[in-house]
């Protein structure tokens, strides 16, 4: 059986997130396959398991001349109902993991597919750097974070906490804590202690230096955070976690370290940085001021609701059913489409609530500006559990399923992503217990004899056409007299749709296809990189090319320093010359090449190459139609067009921009109806993420959105304008 045995002594592991390495023994048990190298002293050992077994026998198989152990399993699907990795999770942890661990380099490549760059992550500044990263799109009050660290011997051994800082023109807190490397989501002693020796620190500093506008109001710890990102790592020999997820710290011995060591350190950086201290404090005595203005609003509009006898927003149509659980409101974009779900409804369940135009973007508003935006008040009244910090109870919710129900056009694209920014800044808990929905509306009506379907994106219509297309024709392949095999002839579709998809993505890349065509070497291989070489663009087949190519540059350009130094008298040589960097050489990775070497076995088991999507040495097949006319195609290209325009014979195309296009009967069927529609639930995998994505999208700062469009803009398909 398969132990990790290294964390019973304090030799091997200083910290360590497990205890006993149980966690690795899990996995064993839970996969069909593990694969395990070992590379120690010189030496590379291998052994396999399947299903928590020995498979083989511990074997020295090579010399080895790095140190490491490398892991390789296959979960067991009959125990696991999802067994494909989530990109987006693995992205952002090993993200982390390289912020936390300062110089450590870390190399991230999908290779089940094309749609994923490889990523690379290696942070010299530690959580210096992870706060400037959160910051990327903000406004920092001042240039550089507030670093503190400091060790303190525990009951268990010393404990070292490190924590960066930073505040911004934002109105909310971005606090991120580790210890050992784990993320506590929950907080726990280690964010209590720095909570308060933070709050305890500027209110000193607010009684030593007589901030005047602090004479009328009080500023409490929420205020002093407003703004600011913060990450925190604390290692610990003997982590407590509080539950199996380890979510939670329970060490209470942290607490007064964190507490000590920000006490101490906080206060001397305040001391010596006045003018960062003092905008600290205005910062925190502005949202002292604004949280003061909202409650006021907040209590004027709570007495106009007790007043009013409705209760209600006027525009909301209720539905009957009281239990929470049971009932979903559905934010519809205007007053027509809303007429038609209005219509179209089940009132016993369902809710639905009419917005104007576009609501307020929450991201440039603080919360007193943001009650008084009309709109935004009717959800908070509709959904009943209360807005901010203070007054949100999620048990006061009136609905389950809030679905967002916009138009598939520009404008609604745009309020959706202004309804997710409000839910995201001010009711995150929705969207953490899974109680956000977007509606997905049907893109398409298709009719055919009479009988209508609704397709709801263009990768589900071509697939529809296709399905029409080689329904009623026969292939015939060059040189047989038999017909193609339907499952042959649908094997092929596929194949042509994938080649498709390939050339989306290379070209996308800058590569012509018929140039990446043309690049096949003498043994039949497609390039794996393109390098740039000055003005000139190469080919490059193999990793170990790539590899040798990179030092030769390296050398090369080295070679040219030393004899550009050597030219120039020693008393002219400036700091910036001697200090030499390599100039990494210009490359872009062809990572499709490994899924197409596939995509060719499986044409050439059809009788077809890759090369014949564009070009063919004469006829490829006939396509014979039920009225025996025969159609002759000389490339894949030709063969997959003809498929998809006889696919559209005998049918009509509705497609729809607005929801205010299908009446009742016709959203229901499409949107409303719990059996048929298609609902896509908001999920928060990277919070980080997607504190990036809003803040750059809907936020001040227009040069990173300028950037982010101008990268991207060849990946729009379907562009609305």
């Amino acid at each position: 059986m398969l132990h990790a045995g290294g964390k019973f002594d304090k030799n091997t592991y200083k910290v360590s997130g497990g205890l006993h390495g149980v966690g690795v023994s899990c996995v064993n048990a839970l996969s069909t396959k593990l694969h395990v190298e070992v590379r120690k002293e010189g030496k590379l050992y291998e052994m396999d398991f399947s299903k928590g077994k020995p498979e083989t026998e511990l074997k020295h198989v090579g010399d080895a001349s790095s140190t490491g152990t490398r892991v390789t399993f296959l979960p067991d699907d009959t125990i696991f109902t999802v067994t494909v990795y989530d990109y987006d999770i693995l992205l952002k942890r090993l993200r982390e993991l390289a912020f936390l661990n300062r110089g450590i380099k870390i190399n991230f490549v999908d290779e089940r597919s094309d749609e994923h760059v490889p990523a690379s992550f290696c942070y010299e500044g530690g959580i210096v750097s992870f706060v400037e990263y959160l910051n990327e799109n903000k406004t920092p009050l001042f240039p550089k974070p507030i670093y503190i660290k400091g060790e303190k011997e525990g009951s268990d051994g010393p404990m070292e906490f490190e924590v960066a800082m930073q505040w911004n023109d934002s109105y909310t807190e971005n606090l991120h804590s580790y210890v050992n490397n784990i993320a506590t989501r929950l907080g726990g002693t280690h964010v209590s202690g720095f909570s308060t020796a933070l709050t305890r620190v500027l209110n000193q500093y607010i009684k030593n230096h007589n901030f005047a506008k602090t004479d009328k109001i009080s500023v409490s710890g929420d205020d002093m955070r407003e703004g600011m990102t913060a990450v925190l790592s604390l290692k610990v020999a003997n982590p407590q976690f509080e539950g199996q997820t380890k979510q939670k710290l329970g060490n209470g011995e942290a607490g007064s370290v964190v507490q000590q060591i920000v006490g101490e350190e906080f206060a001397t950086y305040l001391d010596e940085n006045p003018v960062i201290a003092r905008t600290i404090i205005e910062k925190a005595i502005l949202a002292a001021q604004a949280r003061e203005a909202a409650r006021k609003a907040r209590e004027l509009t709570l007495r106009k609701t007790a007043l009013d006898s409705a209760r209600l927003p006027g525009k909301l149509t209720d539905c009957q059913e009281k239990d929470p659980s049971l009932c979903e409101i559905y934010i519809v974009e205007g007053d027509s489409a809303g007429g038609s779900a209005k219509g179209g409804r089940d009132r016993r369940f369902q809710a639905v609530l009419p917005i104007r135009g576009k609501i307020l973007n929450v991201e440039k508003a603080r919360l007193e500006k943001i009650l008084q935006n009309q709109e935004v008040g009717a959800m908070v009244s509709a959904f009943g559990c209360g807005i901010g910090i203070d007054n949100f109870n999620l048990e006061k919710l009136r609905y389950h399923k809030i679905i967002i129900m916009t138009d598939a056009d520009v404008d609604g694209s745009h309020i959706r992503t202004l309804l997710l920014t409000f839910f995201y800044r001010h009711m995150p808990a929705l969207i953490e217990n899974n109680f956000v929905y977007i509606a997905r509306p049907p893109l398409y009506r298709v009719t055919r004899k009479k009988v209508s379907q609704y397709i709801h994106s263009e990768k589900e219509m071509d697939e529809y056409l296709l399905k029409l297309g080689t329904g009623d024709v026969k292939l015939r392949i060059a040189g047989h007299s038999d017909f193609a095999p339907v499952d042959s002839v649908e094997s092929l579709v596929d194949s042509i749709r994938e080649i498709e998809t390939f050339i989306a993505s290379i070209e996308r890349k800058g590569i012509p296809f018929r140039e990446f065509l043309h690049a096949k070497d003498d043994m039949g291989r497609y390039p794996r990189f393109q390098v740039s070489l000055g003005d000139k663009t190469r080919f490059v087949f193999s990793e170990e090319e790539f590899t040798a190519l990179k030092k030769e540059n390296e050398e090369i350009q080295r070679a040219q320093h030393e004899t550009t130094i050597a030219a120039i008298p020693e008393f002219e040589r400036t700091e910036e010359m001697m200090n030499f960097k390599v100039r990494g050489l210009p490359f872009i990775e062809l990572y499709e090449k490994d899924k197409l070497d596939v995509l060719r076995d499986k044409l050439a088991n059809l009788q077809f190459s890759f090369d014949q999507y564009l070009t063919a040495e004469g006829k490829l097949f006939d396509i014979v139609e039920d009225n025996e006319h025969e159609t002759s195609v000389y490339t894949l290209k030709e063969g997959i067009e003809f498929l998809r325009v006889n696919g559209r014979k005998g049918i009509e195309i509705q497609r729809y921009k607005g929801l205010g296009e299908m009446n009742a009967d016709q959203l229901w069927e499409t949107t409303m109806d719990p059996t048929k529609r298609t609902l896509l639930k908001v999920t928060l995998p990277d919070a980080i993420a997607a504190d990036h994505m809003f803040t750059m999208l809907m936020g001040e700062d227009v040069p990173p959105r300028r950037a982010f469009i101008e990268q991207h803009a060849l990946s729009v398909k379907n562009l609305d304008i």
